[in-house]
């Protein structure tokens, strides 16, 4: 019997050993939003910055996937950035961050009401949602920014009051936090709010990390007075 005893012993103990990336699997994700006519530099930002922090011990719980819009995974941006998206809308996940990027035209993803909805689901559960430049649009429509102090891209500020007026629209402000909702300006400052939100998602210690190891510090370094 304490021979039979010890062999299961042994036998979950190996099984434990050789099964190490269960206990380090991610448990909590990231969805970047893509769709036809995306502005680069709004999804290549978190991508770089949250993709590096994945890598890290103390953010590896973590995963980023690009989200779809539609039922084509395959995208291309304004740019011309073409990409292959991990999901679509349609697909079952539940997402710990949504991320909403912007296009020049909007108004056929305004009109996307499957897409207005999914938002509005993710943003039941998730425990951030996100906009760059005029993604603040989409969660205007889908009423994530009711009552909130949001920004858009600069110069769209009134616009953006005028289509949804119980935002608390914020002029000049590269990037705008409120409760669990961050926007920004979009472009360059796309980097900016995904290092301010990786913050919340991690530390300042920890944010900082990856500001110097892609050296965007030294870019901010840079432009300081």
């Amino acid at each position: 019997m304490k021979l039979l005893i010890k062999l299961k012993a042994i036998i979950i103990l190996t099984l434990v050993i050789l099964m190490p990336h269960s206990a380090g699997a991610s448990t909590s994700t990231i969805g970047i939003l893509v769709f036809d006519g995306f502005l680069t530099s709004d999804v290549t930002a978190p991508v770089e910055v949250f993709g590096a922090a994945t890598k890290k011990a103390w953010f590896s719980s973590y995963n980023v996937i690009v989200i779809s819009a539609t039922r084509n995974k395959e995208v291309v941006s304004e740019e011309g950035l073409k990409i292959i998206a991990d999901k679509t809308i349609y697909d079952d996940i539940m997402l710990d961050v949504l991320l909403v990027p912007s296009a020049y035209e909007m108004d056929e993803f305004l009109n996307n009401k499957d897409l207005v909805n999914y938002i509005k689901k993710q943003n039941e559960s998730a425990s951030w949602l996100a906009s760059n430049c005029s993604g603040a649009f989409l969660l205007g429509e889908a009423g994530v920014l009711d009552g909130k102090y949001a920004t858009t891209w600069a110069g769209g500020e009134k616009g953006l009051l005028k289509s949804y007026p119980k935002i608390k629209v914020q002029f000049d402000k590269n990037v705008v936090i409120d409760k669990k909702v961050i926007t920004s300006n979009g472009g360059p400052v796309s980097y900016q709010a995904a290092f301010e939100l990786l913050e919340k998602l991690s530390s300042e210690k920890f944010a900082k990390e990856i500001s110097e190891s892609i050296q965007f510090d030294r870019l901010e370094r840079a432009f300081r007075p």
